[in-house]
This record gives structure tokens, C-alpha cells and sequence, in this order.
């Protein structure tokens, strides 16, 4: 898994007197899900979250999270110095810190197209060009079989966090939208099903098929292998589109991809 301290220029240790976010990551890659996948971006990742999927695919942004602190002018400057005009945005789960406002209102001045990558737990008015929306489904609490650190500390709070379907509508309603559930296999269906169904009745804006994207669960190779079949085949029979993991079938689990 990545981490942000093995880079010794990715930030200081302390939170700056500046506007700033704690960074894991900060790279060039192609962006590997969703709907813009395969488009050169540059991947902006903060580090904290307010849930702890058992499978997270970035641990020390969430489990363990380590990494720098930059200011909002150090990450422009950095992006600045890539080719892509295409930002993403992701943690952890980025909208945790206030900061990213600034972050994203700096972005739109200069005229980049973002993306931000959330759990749809939290609200924000902001410049988001496309809000790729994960909701977390019951086969990602961290149950005590399945916890990483083999406790269960976190069960209790992540299944009450997991969904708000306020916030969601609002995320819905306000922004371009995908979103994307990682699959785990067909027993996550009733449950996409039944929250497209709620979410489809709170909000006035329609919800598409072509909005939603079943996400093979995978961090590796070897494990999309076991797991990408069987979701583009749920993909095609409900009627929702599929979307690869690319960076994993390009790159494996390597850092910066």
C-alpha cells in the first residue's frame, strides 16, 4: 500500500499556519475507475477518513494514515507542474477536511476539470465537476473476521455511518454524479437495489442506469481475477454499466498508479 512518509518531499510534519491538507499521495497517472477512466490526472490523496472499509485499497489513508502536510498553494503548484488538466481528488475520504474547499475553488480559477472521489457521508458546496460517489454497502464493515486488525473496534461505527441518505440526495441533486459500488459479489445486489430505490425517492433528480457502476472488490491482480466476471455479468443483468479497476490491471498495487 502506498505511504506518503517513504516520500521526503511530500510535506512537513506539522499542519502549516497556511490553508493545507495532510497528503498521502501526489501523482500522475490515468484515472483507473468510473466514467473518465483512462484519462491522464493528476491524484491529489488526503489522508483520514470517517469509515474503515475492511477492504480499503488506500490502508494509510484510513487504518494507518500517514503522510505530510501541504499547503493549498504547495498541492496548485504541484499540479501545475503535470500535462493533465483532469484533478482527482480522494483519500481516505477527502470532504473530511474543511480545506478542501479552498483546494478545489483554487482548481476551478485555473480552469481544471476535478473529480472527487467520496463515500457520500459529507456535504460540501463547492466547485466539483464530477462527484464519484462510493456508498459503502454492509459487505464493507469491518466485522471482526474481516477487520485488518483483527479487533472489530471500528464495526459498530462505520455500519452507522456507512450510508446518509440526506447527504446523499444533496450530492445527487448538486453535482454530475457517478456512483460506484464496490461489488463483493450477488448478495450486494438486493441492497444497491433497495438504497437507488430510497435515494431515487428522495431526491427530484432521476437516478440513471448510466449513473451507476459496479466495481469489482480487488486490490491486486490475483484478485480481480477471482471477482471481475462475475460483477460485469451482475453489471449486465441489472442493467448497470461495469467499470474496470485499470490501474490495478495496469499496474498491480503499485504506489503512485
Amino acid at each position: 500500500m502506498p505511504v506518503a512518509s517513504d516520500d521526503p518531499d511530500i510535506g512537513s510534519d506539522t499542519p502549516p499556519d497556511a490553508p493545507a491538507l495532510p497528503i498521502n499521495e501526489l501523482f500522475t497517472s490515468l484515472q483507473g475507475e468510473g466514467k473518465l477512466a483512462g484519462v491522464p490526472s493528476v491524484f491529489v490523496r488526503t489522508s483520514g477518513c470517517n469509515l474503515r472499509c475492511w477492504f480499503c485499497d488506500s490502508y494509510h489513508t484510513s487504518w494507518e494514515p500517514t503522510g505530510g502536510w501541504l499547503t493549498i498553494d504547495e498541492i496548485v503548484e504541484r499540479v501545475e507542474k503535470s500535462e493533465a488538466d483532469h484533478v482527482v481528488l480522494t483519500g481516505g475520504e477527502p470532504m473530511i477536511h474543511d480545506e478542501c474547499e479552498q483546494l478545489l475553488a483554487a482548481l476551478d480559477e485555473r480552469g481544471y476539470h476535478t473529480t472527487v472521489e467520496t463515500n457520500g457521508t459529507i456535504y460540501r458546496e463547492t466547485p466539483i465537476d464530477l462527484a464519484s460517489i462510493s456508498p459503502k454497502l454492509a459487505s464493507s464493515t469491518p466485522t471482526q473476521e474481516k477487520d485488518p486488525k483483527g479487533d472489530g473496534e471500528w464495526a459498530d461505527r462505520h455500519e452507522d455511518r456507512r450510508i446518509d441518505l440526506d447527504v446523499l440526495a444533496e450530492l445527487v441533486e448538486d453535482y454530475d454524479h457517478q456512483l460506484k459500488f464496490v461489488v463483493t459479489g450477488p448478495e450486494d445486489m438486493p441492497e444497491i437495489e433497495k438504497l437507488l430505490k430510497r435515494l431515487d425517492e428522495r431526491t427530484a433528480t432521476t437516478i440513471e442506469q448510466t449513473d451507476v457502476l459496479l466495481m469489482p472488490e480487488g486490490t491486486t491482480r490475483e484478485e480481480l481475477a477471482e471477482t471481475r466476471t462475475r460483477v460485469a455479468e451482475l453489471a449486465s443483468e441489472y442493467g448497470y454499466r461495469y467499470t474496470p479497476r485499470l490501474h490495478v490491471d495496469l499496474w498491480n498495487d503499485e504506489p503512485g498508479t
